[in-house]
This record gives C-alpha cells, sequence and structure tokens, in this order.
C-alpha cells in the first residue's frame, strides 16, 4: 500500500537553477543510449550483473515502462538529471519500503563528460529533500564500493553517515562486491540537504578547493 502518495505524486519534475529532475521520455532513448555507449568503461565497474551470467537487454521503451509501473506503485523513484535542457545522468530511489521503516536506497551515474562540476552532488541532494520533505520518507542510504572513489567522494561532501561495510552485499561487474553504506534520515538535515551543499559549496569557493564532482 503507498501511504505518503508517491504514487499518486508520479510524474514528479524537481528543478534548481539550470538544473532538472525529470522522468525519462521516448525522445531521451538516443541521447541515453549515447551517453550509455560512450560511458561504457566509465561505469561498467559499478554496474549491477546478473550473478549466472543470464538476463535479456531490456528495450528503451520496456525499460520506461518498467520505471513508470514501479514509480506508480510507490517502489521506486527514476529521474533523469538534466542540465540546461541536456540529460547527463540519472539518479534513482529504488527499494522504497513505507509502513514503519519508510526508506529508500539511492543510485546515480553521471556522463564522464560531465563530471567535475558539482552536478552529481546536487542532483542527490535534490532528490533527498523531496523524499523526506515532499514525500514523508525517513531513511535514504547509498551504498558504494570502496574502489569507486568517485561516487564516495559525492557522500562525503553531502554528509552522508557511514555505516560500515556490507561484505559480498551486490553482484556488480560480474561478483558479489563489497559496499561501503552511507545514510540519512530527515533529523541529519533539519534545514534541507540542499541549502547544506550550497553551504558547502561556499566553503569550497572560498578555500579555491578545485575538486568538484
Amino acid at each position: 500500500m503507498v501511504e505518503v502518495g508517491i504514487g499518486a505524486g508520479w510524474p514528479v519534475e524537481l528543478r534548481d537553477g539550470p538544473m532538472t529532475l525529470r522522468p525519462l521520455a521516448r525522445r531521451d532513448g538516443r541521447p541515453w543510449a549515447s551517453i550509455r555507449s560512450a560511458n561504457v568503461d566509465w561505469l561498467a565497474p559499478w554496474e549491477a550483473t546478473h550473478p549466472e551470467g543470464v538476463g535479456r537487454s531490456l528495450t528503451f521503451g520496456a525499460m520506461l515502462r518498467g520505471f513508470d509501473r514501479e514509480a506508480r506503485a510507490g517502489r521506486m523513484l527514476p529521474l533523469a538529471i538534466d542540465v540546461d535542457g541536456r540529460l547527463v545522468g540519472q539518479v534513482t530511489v529504488s527499494g522504497i519500503v513505507w509502513g514503519s521503516l519508510r526508506s529508500g536506497q539511492i543510485g546515480y551515474w553521471i556522463d564522464r563528460a560531465a563530471a567535475g562540476h558539482g552536478y552529481t552532488p546536487n542532483a542527490v541532494a535534490m532528490m533527498v529533500d523531496h523524499c523526506f520533505f515532499g514525500l514523508g520518507m525517513h531513511r535514504l542510504e547509498v551504498n558504494i564500493r570502496p574502489e569507486n572513489t568517485a561516487s564516495l567522494r559525492v557522500v562525503e561532501k553531502l554528509g552522508f553517515r557511514p555505516e560500515g561495510i556490507r561484505r559480498k552485499y551486490l553482484h556488480i561487474d560480474g561478483a558479489w562486491r563489497d559496499h561501503a553504506t552511507f545514510a540519512l534520515t530527515p533529523e541529519d538535515v533539519p534545514g534541507g540537504l540542499l541549502t547544506r551543499w550550497r553551504r558547502a559549496q561556499r566553503v569550497i569557493a572560498t578555500r579555491g578547493n578545485p575538486d568538484s564532482a
């Protein structure tokens, strides 16, 4: 049962300056495929795989239908990341559970050509605020391979709480991989994560730190 209306509120669009988080559409098929193809080596080490090495690739249309079905059921929130009207990646909350848990897991990917501009943490912060203060969720976690330094920088910059290592947690890139778990609850970000991220950006700019994931 969907208790907080995530399904009823789908589709949703979130905006912050030049960035928009929105559902993927059929018109995205060609640019999405182009980005994914150009980023195979960049993304493959962090992509989920099937333990038996089986499974068929979905068409883009079938993927969209699956996203829409899961979103309307309140089990997923899959959004494309647009910057100045250009598709650059995705941020998704999956495994959503309501009841007394109200939790989900955030995953994200970014076009390598768009990395280094702070787009990923900004998109994650927007999604977190929507889930906490728009939908009434209470816990969001991110699970990252310890080798994925770029993704680790995102959660570190946003102040996600480290909660330890989950051994052989997910089947990624052909094997069961350890993952570091990070989490947030609304109590951690009473003023909103996006506000905290903007404050951190101002500090980074003041210090002249060029590292911006």
